[in-house]
């Protein structure tokens, strides 16, 4: 039996206080990118109990998604969207959800992003990393944006960190680990770079900075 959208709410109340919950239930977030990063960066949001998330990728589930990304064998080939929505929907079953299966480019982004207060960017590559944040930078100014750099491999935890760039961009990573030969992206630290990016959005919801 699903618990009411009442008892949820009651349930995060009694977690996060009503102050916070009534604050992170107002919200709406943006993740542009929902592969290894932007999953994870979306579960923790819905977990929290955000009131409205966005996501975005042009992407499907593929075998070599599994070993980081919060997906499912029974989610191959599905749009990434609509998967990460389903898998959500299933512990917060009452969560807002707007999907979008495209790819974000300069022409569409001031549209896509235009109600989204926080926006995490957590794309792959690095040219398409720099024109999202280039493009929110410049067109939708004031809107809070998180982005991550440098997550790959496995080994020190605690080099990755939050930093702050800009009044409205943080970026989250080691700032500088890539894929190599020797290693590629490895759950743990994505997914831990994944929580410090969804840590920074919760913060400013709430007022404070990271």
């Amino acid at each position: 039996m699903i618990p009411t959208k009442e008892e949820i709410q009651r349930t995060l109340e009694q977690r996060h206080t009503k102050t916070v919950q009534d604050k992170l239930s107002a919200a709406k977030a943006a993740v542009c990118g929902l592969g290894g990063l932007g999953s994870a960066i979306a579960i923790a949001l819905a977990r929290t109990g955000i009131g409205q998330l966005h996501l975005i990728d042009f992407d499907r589930v593929d075998l070599a998604n599994l070993n980081r990304q919060q997906y499912a064998v029974c989610d191959l080939d599905r749009p990434k969207p609509e998967a990460l929505r389903d898998e959500i929907l299933r512990f917060s079953p009452y969560c807002k959800i707007r999907t979008d299966f495209v790819k974000l480019t300069e022409e569409n982004i001031p549209s896509l992003l235009s109600e989204d207060e926080y926006i995490c960017e957590a794309f792959d590559a690095a040219e398409e990393k720099a024109m999202l944040t280039n493009c929110i930078l410049e067109k939708l100014p004031g809107k809070y944006l998180v982005g991550g750099s440098g997550m790959a491999g496995y080994g020190d935890s605690n080099s990755i960190q939050t930093r702050k760039i800009l009044s409205t961009y943080y970026l989250c990573g080691d700032g500088r680990s890539e894929i190599c030969s020797e290693y590629g992206l490895m759950a743990p630290r994505v997914m831990i770079c994944a929580a410090h990016q969804a840590n920074t959005v919760i913060g400013l919801i709430l007022g404070k900075e990271i």
